[in-house]
């Protein structure tokens, strides 16, 4: 039997809220001890397929997603390899994930400022996040657990993560019986979600990790810009010394044609 941690809700770079790398957010991942993390950008999918192929030489299960706008809210789409129809009504696009062999997850219901589904709107689903990072307060967090208990649905956890350090600061366990850790596969994690072999953490675990992993991926951060500014610089080092090169030139040149002006002038 294995017992994974991963983090299904985590966005890149390539989401325009999102800040950090994918090999960045795997390097992390892998170093805080999660078995994987799904790149959830919203409404594009190019960098979660990228970080997926990667996963592996991490160590990493690779698993690709999205977090796409319904005409209800957002939907999390976990183990798709395109991207789902936009702006299409909740329950089109949970059936378009199921056809393409993924799961669907709610993400952070009920609350509105983050674009969160109505309960109304909640159609048959296989997953429900009870448990966001970013939801600091805890009440829609209760109130979407309550949910889930009520109507049956498996629950997960995640980070919602936009920046390093919060990668993991919530996570899901999942267990996989008669599968060693070496041997899952992304279709026995998509399969253990569907089952409910589900187990949130976020309530207590993460608050003594999230100090640590704060501390780690502000080290990490700061060394990753400082090697990228550093690269950079020395970029725009050399770009600085061919412009002068070339305005000098220029400027010689354009000496040289006034004075010629100058003496034809005075002819």
């Amino acid at each position: 039997m294995s017992t994974l941690q991963l983090d299904f809700h985590v966005h890149s770079e390539g989401s325009y809220d999102g800040h950090e790398p994918v090999d960045l957010i795997l390097e992390h991942a892998a170093d805080i001890g999660l078995d994987g993390v799904v790149i959830t950008d919203h409404d594009v999918i190019h960098e979660s397929k990228r970080a997926a192929a990667l996963a592996a030489d991490y160590g990493l299960i690779g698993i690709p997603g999205v977090e796409v706008s319904t005409a209800h809210g957002h939907l999390l789409a976990i183990g798709v390899d395109e991207m789902p129809p936009r702006r299409a009504p909740y329950d089109e696009t949970v059936a378009w994930i199921r056809d393409h062999g993924g799961v669907a997850i709610v993400p952070h219901p009920f609350q509105r400022t983050r674009h969160g589904v109505r309960k109304k709107n909640i159609p048959d689903v296989d997953a429900i996040e009870t448990f966001n990072a970013w939801l600091f307060t805890g009440y829609k967090n209760q109130r979407a657990r309550r949910y889930a208990e009520a109507y049956g649905y498996p629950t997960v956890a995640a980070s919602d993560a936009h920046t390093l350090p919060y990668v993991g600061r919530a996570y899901t366990e999942i267990t996989i019986p008669e599968v060693d850790r070496e041997a899952v596969t992304r279709e026995d994690v998509l399969t253990a979600i569907r089952n409910g072999s589900t187990a949130v953490q976020g309530r207590r675990a993460p608050v003594p990790m999230a100090a640590k992993h704060y501390a780690i991926g502000a080290a990490r951060k700061s060394g990753y810009y400082a090697k990228a500014g550093t690269l950079q610089t020395a970029s725009y080092a050399r770009f600085g010394t061919l412009k002068s090169g070339s305005l000098l030139r220029t400027g010689v040149e354009k000496g040289l044609a006034g004075m010629e002006k100058l003496v034809a002038a005075l002819r």
